[in-house]
């Protein structure tokens, strides 16, 4: 008997309000919408608010919890909307604030919670404050506000200090009365001095303006640098960009961080109680959570922006960094959760997003081909473990890295940078296929600001609809069985059950998880009732036969 799961037939979430629950981020499942690669509403080939609205739904029906928008700010673009001009103003490509409005107020009615991107390591270079700073020249208060210093030399000819800029090239770019500013990214994002109070005054009405707004929640773009060490000092002779996320830098993982999610947290807390006078009319009850884009040296350092004070959840990026491997999902795994316990965090779980390669492409054997099965794999995985989960648009259709974009149309700043920098992440923000047919698979009427490969016609929602072995009915079926079983969704550790090598089997309460990583199909025997398989399984008397990479959920 071979199956994918006992039964095919999708129960769509259509349940208008989510469980009414304070600690509803503990295993919530959290979608990432990529504004100018989502749905264009004006057809203008840009992805905007109102093409998000209307697709809304669809993610009602998908059966995730959150939605996560990626920044749609008043921006010059120069990094994709991560260099802010307007904290308070919706870009005009995007929209309107009236849109903005609209689109919380309708996800909301479909039980869906909305999470904003916050930028607050650095502003544009056309930031009013940037602007005035530039314009008065050294000495004013303003440039206090960022991190204006003399260059080094005899002509002052040489940048402060040795950091190089994660975009590559020097981190300082200097400006034309002769002082340097520092930009950890592009030089359109110079960054802010986080000492200074009218700095931290501002992003606290920042999250005012937002949560009056009725957003549920923030992810915290690049939490780990707002703070550098003292003196901005040298690094020395190391190549930096390879350090990244593995030792702690003087422009990351620094202490101070954590004091001013402290003083975030306290804002957050006040709008969370159901009987909160800041809420408005239609707002979800429970938390108003933050979530933290931190790349830190390990999962123990991550735990430090959790803790019980500060900010809601992390993400796990050593998990994401993790080849398919057996062993070293396992040691991962431990790790993460042995990192949260301490601080009674969830474990948040990522295995694609906006700035990496599509694991459908990345966990191929060598990293460049397209391996659905083993994302199909991979993504089951992920959802059975305990804590909460991400999901970034498109992978729920299986849609693989676009590699083959010709130069001249990419837009990612590191693609006209320094030290190697290839232009990665053009690749996973094509924008996505709704339909087989049309000038751009449905994503809007006037094409798509990436091309999108014609093979992505079959991967479309409208043919992966209804058919039980697609990518995206996987999903469905994943989701709906996330509320469905008693042992998914929240929790703090998962129990090993003995497994062949390269084979992975965990135990939760009334469900069990086995994962083949190995490229062989191994017959173990039957735990349980099949609940779900990312590939056909077969059972027989003497057992279930699990095919090469493939994950199979049992009810037991």
């Amino acid at each position: 008997m071979t199956q994918y799961l006992a039964d095919t037939t999708r129960h769509p979430h259509t349940s208008d309000q989510p469980a009414a629950t304070a600690d509803w981020w503990r295993d919530a499942v959290i979608y990432q919408v990529y504004p100018r690669s989502f749905a264009d509403g004006n057809g203008d080939g840009m992805g905007d608010l109102p093409g998000i609205r209307e697709r809304l739904p669809y993610l009602r029906d998908l059966g995730v919890d959150a939605v996560w928008l990626s920044p749609f700010y008043a921006s010059p673009q120069a990094d994709a909307g991560y260099d802010v001009a307007d904290y308070r103003a919706v870009d005009p490509m995007f929209g309107t604030l009236h849109d903005a409005d609209g689109l919380i107020r309708d996800a909301h009615r479909l039980g869906l919670r909305i999470i904003v991107d916050l930028v607050p390591n650095h502003t544009s270079d056309q930031h009013e404050w940037f602007k005035q700073a530039v314009s008065e020249g050294p000495g004013s208060p303003l440039r206090q506000r960022y991190h204006f210093r003399p260059g080094k030399g005899a002509g002052g000819e040489l940048p402060p200090n040795d950091w190089e800029s994660v975009f590559g090239g020097p981190a300082w770019t200097r400006a034309a009365d002769g002082e340097w500013y520092l930009h950890l990214f592009a030089p359109e994002q110079p960054d802010l001095n986080w000492e200074h109070p009218a700095v931290q005054d501002e992003f606290r009405s920042i999250l005012r303006f937002w949560l009056d707004m009725g957003v549920d929640g923030f992810r915290i773009d690049v939490a780990h640098g707002l703070v550098k060490a003292d003196g901005l000092p040298d690094i020395g002779a190391h190549e930096q960009l390879k350090l990244l996320g593995n030792d702690v830098l003087p422009f990351f993982d620094q202490d101070g961080v954590h004091e001013i999610y402290r003083s975030w947290r306290r804002i957050l807390d006040e709008y969370s109680p159901s009987h909160s006078p800041n809420l408005r009319p239609g707002a979800l009850p429970g938390a108003r959570i933050a979530v933290a884009e931190a790349w830190t040296p390990t999962v123990e350092r991550t735990a430090n922006y959790v803790r019980s004070d500060e900010l809601h959840q992390a993400f796990n990026f050593q998990y994401l960094a993790t080849r398919w491997d057996a062993a070293e999902l396992r040691a991962v795994i431990d790790r993460s959760l042995d990192a949260m316990r301490p601080v009674a965090a969830p474990t948040t779980w990522v295995l694609s997003n906006h700035d990496v390669v599509r694991h459908a492409t990345r966990l191929s054997s060598d990293g460049k081909t397209y391996d659905v099965r083993r994302a199909r794999a991979a993504s089951l995985l992920m959802l059975a473990l305990p804590g909460s989960a991400y999901v970034y648009q498109g992978e729920e259709l299986g849609l693989p890295e676009v590699t083959d974009l010709p130069d001249e149309l990419r837009q990612d700043p590191a693609f006209f940078r320094a030290a190697g920098q290839d232009g990665f992440r053009d690749g996973c923000r094509v924008p996505i296929p709704w339909t087989s047919e049309g000038p751009s698979h449905g994503f809007g009427s006037g094409g798509s600001w990436l091309p999108q490969p014609e093979s992505w016609a079959r991967l479309s929602v409208a043919e992966q609809t209804g058919d039980p072995a697609s990518t995206l009915e996987l999903y469905r079926a994943a989701l709906r069985l996330r509320r469905e079983l008693p042992g998914l969704g929240a929790g703090e550790s998962v129990r090993w059950e003995d497994a062949p090598e390269g084979v992975l089997s965990f135990l939760r309460p009334g469900f069990v998880c086995t994962v083949n990583t190995t490229s062989e199909p191994v017959t173990l025997p039957v735990p349980g009732a099949l609940s779900l398989a990312s590939s056909a399984v077969e059972i027989t008397a003497t057992g279930v036969v699990v095919p090469a990479d493939t994950t199979v959920w049992w009810a037991v």
